[in-house]
């Protein structure tokens, strides 16, 4: 990928992007038309225009709809949907933070125009059983339920295929982890033909850069590569579970490239005490359900061989 990035020549950058090549390109990967995929600048353009697209008045009158979703969850669904007006209704999910399927289906009513599930979740680290999620897609037929399946690489149980039976559902894709391309900001939305036509008449025409979709082949082509990183990150992320376990956090069993772990009131003094080692840890204690909570991403194998015994150093310090 970085050999076609520096490739890139003058003229291919003078003209516009052709961004369906790249759906093309997209399409085939996931087995599906090119009609049924929209390319997008990264996930967040992806689910402001879903947003948009679905949680205004429908004309019969002048409310607005409402947005259905589960803390802790990312926490860009509530800003999108306030920003835009919406209605946001927010379930909260146990102490085991797992999807809370049964609220869901009792909340869904004519007003929820937008469900959103992340799968695996951030910042749990949870997956869904895939009959879960199809049960909320069933119970919705006239919202659209979005799966936000950005942590997908790590789990490996998608609703790609469910797409032809579901006209509701769309499943969300991004280059930006397993693929690491975060900076050059590719996401994707799948859904039926009719809606994805719908929603291409919202998209701004080049949305998708250049070099992103010069990038694509090139990422896609090279599995080997996506299936080397996988691995050494389920590798890295049981090294890092199992050192909570040692050390006696609470944690769950994580389906992504991070791991939630529960360092309790003094997660503050914790994050601190990572930061003054040159490692930077997520505070999650705002995200409902995580008081006291902190998510770590997992590194390289080096990396990995400096975080570990920070964090037992980090942990000693704060208990005394």
């Amino acid at each position: 990928m970085l050999e076609r990035l520096r490739s890139l020549s003058g003229e291919e950058v003078s003209f516009y992007p052709q961004r369906e090549v790249g759906e093309n390109l997209v399409a085939g990967f996931f087995r599906l038309a090119p009609e049924q995929v929209l390319l997008t600048n990264g996930m967040d353009e992806a689910l402001a225009l879903l947003f948009t697209t679905y949680l205004g008045s429908d004309g019969n009158d002048d409310q607005s709809g409402e947005l259905l979703f589960a803390d802790p969850t990312f926490v860009m669904y509530p800003i999108l949907g306030e920003a835009l007006g919406a209605s946001v209704v927010r379930l909260q999910s146990g102490a085991d933070l797992a999807l809370p399927v049964s609220d869901f289906l009792a909340r869904i009513s004519p007003r929820t125009r937008v469900i959103v599930i992340a799968n695996p979740n951030n910042p749990s680290g949870l997956a869904a059983a895939r009959a879960d999620l199809l049960e909320i897609v069933a119970a919705a037929p006239n919202a659209a339920v979005v799966i936000d399946e950005a942590y997908v690489d790590f789990c490996g149980e998608t609703a790609m295929a469910d797409l032809a039976a579901h006209p509701n559902l769309f499943v969300l894709r991004t280059f930006s982890k397993a693929y690491g391309l975060a900076g050059l900001r590719l996401g994707a939305i799948a859904g039926s033909a009719e809606q994805i036509g719908y929603l291409r008449r919202f998209a701004l025409p080049f949305n998708v850069n250049s070099a992103a979709l010069a990038c694509l082949e090139s990422a896609l082509s090279d599995q080997a590569f996506v299936r080397d990183h996988v691995a050494q990150v389920k590798q890295q992320r049981d090294r890092l579970s199992r050192l909570f376990s040692e050390l006696g956090l609470h944690h769950w069993p994580s389906q992504t490239n991070f791991v939630l772990a529960r360092v309790g009131s003094k997660s503050k003094a914790f994050i601190e005490s990572m930061q003054r080692r040159g490692v930077a840890v997520r505070d999650t204690s705002s995200n409902p359900g995580c008081d006291g909570c902190v998510r770590i991403t997992v590194g390289t194998p080096e990396q990995m061989d400096a975080v570990l015994p920070a964090i037992r150093s980090a942990v000693r310090e704060i208990q005394h």
